[in-house]
């Protein structure tokens, strides 16, 4: 597996933490960045992750903003893009299991760095499941590709 990992200002703390995870995992990954605590534009960072990950580069991609909220609307607008904010293992686990989530965004301002630990990992290591979840993704795709 392949991951590409950026965040604005408001996730620098909890990129760190997740690099680490990627690192301990033995998971091949980019840091797209950014490197500054002063304000940059979160789509200057998602929007470079999620058409990198939509074109093949990256299996997945990980975005870390204040909320997780603007990164993961930044990136669902790529075409072939399912990113999800998730707060929660629960979610985490779900949201690869039932709807193959490439992308994973969290929001530093929620979510401590060991539950954010917690999340990355379980949303890495967590198969899809295929099955009658297929037919949902892949409503979803047939849409993309009739409305671009």
């Amino acid at each position: 597996m392949k991951v590409a990992i950026a965040s604005d200002h408001g996730g620098l703390n909890i990129r760190k933490e997740i690099i680490n995870l990627l690192q301990e995992l033995n998971i091949e990954f980019e840091d797209m960045g950014c490197e500054c605590e002063t304000s940059v534009d979160y789509p200057d960072y998602a929007l470079p992750v999620a058409e990198r990950v939509a074109n093949g580069e990256f299996d997945r991609g990980i975005l870390i903003c204040g909320t997780g909220i603007g990164m993961s609307i930044a990136a669902n607008k790529v075409k072939g893009i399912r990113c999800a904010l998730a707060h929660d293992t629960f979610s985490a686990q779900a949201t690869r299991e039932h709807n193959d989530t490439n992308m994973l965004a969290m929001g530093e301002r929620v979510i401590g760095p060991g539950l954010a630990r917690d999340v990355a990992k379980i949303w890495l290591t967590t198969e899809y499941q295929g099955g009658r979840h297929a037919t949902r993704v892949g409503k979803i795709t047939q849409y993309e590709q009739n409305h671009d």
